[in-house]
């Protein structure tokens, strides 16, 4: 039997907190017996929302006291010098003694950043760590990164993403030489701004399969595996496409209901129409990296539900089983060195 794998949860982090996070546990559990999850958080809360869904401390399930919670609004200063005890911060720490292999967070996202990259320190070579997630593709899924960790990143931020996202790409899928794009606003080496023009330049210099600029409509087609971008114009991209996808299924339903031919017409089209969804439903993708730190951080959607929160999990238990931070550190070091 593969080696048991463990995890650290920040129980009440996201939207909806334990009644959410213990709910995908329980989910997480289930599915991979190899899993041992330490939930972080008010022991009290955490245990009554365990006997809600039959759960008990067990030699795969634990819960580590804490007496702070971040809050989803907290400024990342608040988070990083007032609240030492919270779940979040404990949850991280974990991860630096060694007593867990990842960490597991919907909670603020800003904060969550600032206390890794505080706790567990970014890898040799790398300067801030990058918010990477993967989006459905014509074939398969597209990596892109960073999607709100660095408003404001250099040429030289850009191209230290480009490597750990070809990385993760490489480790995750087995891709040999993931094809890597920059994204801008046309594909011409004349297009886009310094910033962009520059970090080309450095990608061309690398080892990595930089294949050039690439456009907003290639994320999700099969011309790439790693998108690159700041987190600025990621985040907006992530949340646009979040908000087209319901509008197409929003769309789609008014249609069928708009006519008893069309009602008639939706209920045999019904299975496609779940299949549909379920190919672009966000939750099935949720979990999001924290590349570039010397140990594993993944990011859950605040609002995601405990199917999705259980994905996120499993995007952890992979980059575990990959060892994701040895491989980036492996690959940072002949392309950027100790700078």
């Amino acid at each position: 039997m593969s080696k048991p794998v463990a995890i650290a949860i920040d129980a009440m982090g996201g939207d909806s907190g334990p009644a959410v996070v213990v709910e995908g546990v329980r989910i997480a559990l289930e599915r991979n017996a190899r899993l041992h999850l330490t939930l972080v958080g008010d022991e009290d809360t955490v245990k009554a929302e365990m006997e809600k869904h039959g759960l008990q401390p067990s030699s795969r399930l634990h819960i580590h006291h804490t007496s702070e919670v971040v809050a989803m609004d907290d400024p990342p200063s608040v988070a990083m010098r007032n609240k030492k005890d919270s779940s979040m911060r404990v949850a991280i720490n974990l991860v630096k003694s060694g007593d867990v292999q990842a960490c597991v967070s919907a909670g603020n996202t800003g904060a969550l950043m600032a206390i890794a990259r505080f706790v567990l320190k970014t890898l040799p070579g790398i300067d801030r760590p990058a918010l990477c997630t993967t989006l459905p593709a014509l074939r398969g899924h597209t990596h892109m990164l960073d999607l709100g960790a660095n408003l404001d990143c250099s040429a030289e931020h850009l191209q230290q993403f480009a490597i750990m996202g070809a990385t993760l790409a490489e480790a995750v899928d087995n891709v040999d030489k993931p094809r890597v794009g920059l994204l801008n606003i046309g594909a011409e080496e004349i297009k886009g701004n310094e910033q962009v023009k520059t970090a080309g330049k450095l990608l061309e210099e690398t080892e990595i399969n930089y294949i050039g600029f690439v456009e907003g409509n290639a994320i999700y087609s099969e011309s790439v595996d790693v998108v690159v971008c700041d987190g600025f114009v990621g985040n907006v991209a992530l949340k646009t496409s979040e908000g087209v996808a319901g509008l197409i299924g929003y769309y789609l339903l008014e249609e069928f209901k708009r006519t008893i031919p069309g009602k008639l017409a939706g209920l045999l089209a019904l299975p496609i129409i779940k299949s549909f969804k379920k190919r672009i439903d966000w939750r099935q993708y949720n979990g999001a990296s924290l590349l570039g730190l010397k140990g594993i951080v993944v990011k859950s959607h605040g609002s995601a539900d405990a199917p999705a929160f259980a994905n996120a999990i499993e995007v952890a238990m992979i980059e575990v089983d990959k060892n994701v931070p040895d491989m980036i550190a492996a690959h940072i070091e002949p392309h950027l060195g100790n700078e």
